[in-house]
């Protein structure tokens, strides 16, 4: 190719230097608009009267109750979506059947959904009126406006994070090393174990990490079957709601600041894992 030629085409990535600036300003710019200045509200309201009446306020014993309520079911549904996401993933990408096509869209049901709807399908099924809630009420173990409400609905909204996360490692890695590991006379469990676990595990660490961040400021579906029961059924996104609409700003923004921190603590167990591991990171991503 002539000289002339080359000098007509050029590399995708070979922007002129004020244009890689112009998008980096504006990725940067929407960053701040979107991310970066509600964060900063939130921790200027949650001071706005000094740190004493915020840190009294999250003394409060409704607060360390939503706060108490809010981590137990993060311990209860993250496991448990772990598990679920996991056995999903392997049905999936380790065996073929017609109706594959079919499961994957139900495991993106929960993106598609309302909350909401899902919070009234929850309440339908196991509320006093019906069937199975009725019994379950008379022995003395409610669903709705209970614990076990609220993990169910917290687990509908989260499930697909781990399974979707999972998915497309797994095909991409293929069947060949499973299959390899049975030959040579190993079980199903140790087969996970030592072969799919450890090829899964970074992509199987980020679903749980997104899957905790999300049930922790999960709103729509819990606030339906939760009852907002203050101290008992309240989560921290449910009483941030209900300190505001009772205009107390600083109680409310000091639990959301509680809240935010949570999510950047997840974030940045992310960051040290990513750049504590990043060699082992290369070589999956090599593999």
């Amino acid at each position: 190719m002539s000289d002339a030629a080359t000098r007509c085409f050029r590399p995708a990535t070979g922007e002129p230097p004020a244009a890689r600036r112009a998008l980096i300003g504006l990725a940067f710019a929407g960053l701040a608009v979107l991310v970066f200045a509600p964060l900063a509200a939130v921790f200027a309201e949650a001071l706005a009267d000094g740190l004493g009446p915020s840190l009294k306020s999250l003394a409060s014993p409704d607060a360390r109750a939503a706060v108490r309520l809010t981590l137990t079911i993060a311990a209860i549904s993250v496991p448990l979506n772990a598990v679920f996401g996991i056995a999903a993933a392997w049905f999936i990408t380790k065996f073929d059947f017609r109706a594959k096509a079919f499961l994957i869209t139900l495991i993106d049901l929960p993106f598609s959904v309302s909350p909401v709807v899902a919070g009234l399908c929850i309440v339908l099924m196991f509320g006093t009126d019906s069937l199975v809630g009725g019994w379950l009420v008379a022995q003395g173990r409610p669903v709705v406006f209970a614990l076990p409400g609220i993990v169910l609905a917290t687990m509908f909204v989260t499930f697909p994070f781990v399974a979707r996360e999972l998915i497309p490692v797994m095909i991409e890695q293929g069947r060949a090393e499973e299959e390899a590991a049975l030959t040579l006379g190993a079980s199903g469990w140790r087969t996970f174990r030592t072969v799919t676990l450890p090829n899964i595990r970074w992509a199987l660490l980020y679903g749980v990490l997104l899957c905790n961040a999300r049930a922790m400021g999960e709103f729509g579906a819990v606030s339906v079957v939760s009852g907002k029961i203050r101290g008992q059924t309240a989560t921290m996104p449910t009483t941030i709601e209900m300190l505001y609409q009772e205009y107390l700003p600083v109680a409310a923004f000091s639990l959301a600041a509680v809240l935010a921190l949570l999510a950047l603590a997840t974030l940045l167990l992310k960051t040290a894992l990513e750049l504590r591991h990043a060699d082992q990171l290369a070589a999956a991503h090599r593999h």
